[in-house]
């Protein structure tokens, strides 16, 4: 799978992000750190990114929702998604 969302329940932004991905029928794996603080600093530290969702694509990050729907409305993502690199 290349893509993947750490979120958490509560999430605005990672809950339009889910919706995106099934509106356009993407698959995707997510780690729901909602109740794991600590994991959630580690995955922070090693993108550089301090918000949730933080959605990797290819095991590059895309950022957050904002960014993961600005590459859908520029026609970009479903590229990146093909994309094997």
């Amino acid at each position: 799978m290349n893509v993947k969302m750490y979120s958490t329940q509560y999430c605005p932004f990672c809950i339009a992000a889910k919706n995106l991905f099934k509106s356009l029928d993407i698959e995707y794996e997510e780690i729901d750190l909602t109740n794991k603080l600590e994991e959630r600093l580690e995955i922070s530290t090693k993108y550089n990114w301090r918000t949730v969702p933080i959605i990797i694509i290819n095991e590059k990050l895309v950022g957050g929702f904002d960014e993961l729907n600005k590459l859908h409305m520029e026609d970009k993502l479903s590229i990146l998604i093909g994309s094997n690199s």
